[in-house]
């Protein structure tokens, strides 16, 4: 029998029935794809005859179609300008169900991240953004409080996009109507974070925080300091090639990694917090919850770009 046959899951009507609210920073992922074939005259730079362009959510909008892709419901909450991206990304999320709640800002720029792509390598990463103003933000809490009430499991997609500026009065918020709380991390202060139920650093994310360390137990003391010192339920340390390790109160659990070829890690951290979400939303502790979460991150790896899984691949 294979270790995954002993792993918790829930079933598919489980998660059909919960809804994960995902609050962050979204972007718009272009991708032009050509053909290289010469040099340019004019500077010494490969010159791209484009002949596809892809259009696919990105930042915290990724994160909420991964929630969907699971059979949960996904309801993206966000600020995003009075532009053509921003079209754009409501006619894709409404065309993989993804409810959105999209605070405008005609002052805001929708956040573009275009790369050019040639014999399938990343070329260039072109970014067009900027940042939301104070009341568009103002705006988001209202409508945080408004959709707290009927949802499972509340995520946050922080990319440090100015998103995020009233992130702990919400945690606190949905810590006191009793929903889980995850938070995909970002910068060097997590006190913004304090008394969420879990957050998923990766290695250089978590060293930005409480500094480099040289050994597990050091490693272990550190995350143990941090969990105090914010009131976390857990961090999960997510470890490229390492795998992942949450620490809780009951000491640590270990996974290894699952991949089985890494082809673009684009997404791998939004695919591992979304599946984290949505489990823990049907009822699975997040002990039982990481491993598909690693099993998840492994298969995404492996693809171009941003990328989701589906329950029957997963779970297969």
């Amino acid at each position: 029998m294979s270790v995954t046959a002993t792993w918790l899951r829930p079933a598919p009507e489980a998660l059909a029935a919960r809804r994960v609210l995902v609050v962050g920073d979204v972007m718009l992922d272009r991708y032009w794809h050509g053909a290289v074939d010469r040099i340019s005259p004019e500077a010494p730079v490969p010159v791209v005859r484009v002949n596809r362009e892809e259009e696919r959510l990105g930042g915290a909008a990724n994160v909420a179609l991964n929630v969907r892709a699971l059979g949960a419901q996904a309801t993206l909450l966000t600020v995003v300008g009075d532009d053509e991206p921003a079209r754009r990304l409501r006619t894709l999320l409404e065309a993989q169900d993804v409810r959105a709640v999209l605070g405008a800002d005609a002052q805001l720029r929708t956040i573009v991240k275009l790369r050019v792509i040639g014999r399938q390598q990343q070329l260039v990463r072109i970014d067009f953004e900027n940042q939301p103003t104070h009341e568009v933000l103002a705006q988001l809490l209202d409508d945080f409080e408004r959709e707290l009430p009927s949802h499972d499991a509340v995520l946050f997609s922080d990319y440090g996009k100015g998103g995020l500026a009233h992130v702990g009065r919400m945690i606190t918020m949905a810590s006191e109507a009793g929903k889980p709380v995850l938070v995909d991390p970002k910068g060097s202060d997590y006190s913004r974070y304090a008394g969420a139920d879990l957050i998923t650093p990766n290695r250089a994310e978590l060293a930005q925080v409480v500094g480099p360390w040289g050994s597990e137990d050091e490693l272990r003391e550190r995350a143990r300091a941090l969990r105090d010192r914010l009131g976390l339920a857990a961090l999960l340390l997510t470890r490229s090639e390492e795998g992942m390790t949450l620490y809780d109160a009951e000491g640590e659990r270990h996974v290894d990694a699952d991949a089985r070829e890494v082809f673009d890690v684009t997404g791998a951290g939004d695919t591992v917090i979304a599946t984290m979400a949505a489990l823990i939303a049907a009822g699975l502790p997040a002990r039982d919850a990481m491993p598909w979460a690693n099993r998840a991150g492994g298969i995404v790896v492996g693809r171009f770009g941003t990328a989701s899984v589906g329950y029957d691949e997963l779970f297969a």
